[in-house]
């Protein structure tokens, strides 16, 4: 089935936001594994995974409406160079991601391609919790301190 071309690109561009989530997520992680803080190294981690099948799922979607996955492009990857800075860089990611999502699912509608807006509305529902997990970090950090915080982070 032949998919709408303004709408193909807007899936590719979403692709690029989620390879590079992929990337920036992943470098996070084993950041946070060689700092020693495990559980953040795992929350990293999963992210990464969650990001990985959110590509996945829109490789498939693409290649279903006959055009053709670019996975070669990727979007500015935002290093931080603390657990602090890591978590700020994430969630402007996730913002952005949530952003386009809402953007994508307008113009899927707008062409009447169901089954694709479907399809961002449950990537769009995940990106919901990845910006909430981040946040609630964030809260934790704010209460308790970064000391006290990445006192808890470490491997049990």
């Amino acid at each position: 089935m032949k998919g709408n071309e303004k709408l193909l690109a807007t899936l590719n561009s979403l692709l690029a936001d989620e390879l590079t989530a992929i990337n920036q997520y992943m470098v996070h992680s084993e950041m946070c594994d060689d700092w020693g803080y495990e559980k953040l190294h795992k929350h990293f981690e999963k992210r990464a995974i969650d990001e990985m099948k959110h590509a996945e799922k829109l490789i498939g979607r693409i290649l279903f409406l006959e055009g053709i996955p670019i996975v070669t492009n990727l979007k500015k990857i935002m290093i931080g160079a603390t657990v602090e800075k890591q978590l700020a860089n994430d969630h402007i990611a996730e913002e952005d991601a949530i952003k386009a999502y809402n953007d994508a699912i307008i113009l899927a509608g707008e062409v009447k391609d169901y089954a694709t807006r479907d399809l961002l509305q449950q990537i769009l529902n995940e990106e919901d919790v990845h910006i909430d997990g981040i946040e609630e970090l964030q809260t934790q950090i704010e209460q308790m301190t970064l000391s006290i915080f990445l006192t808890t982070q470490v491997k049990e």
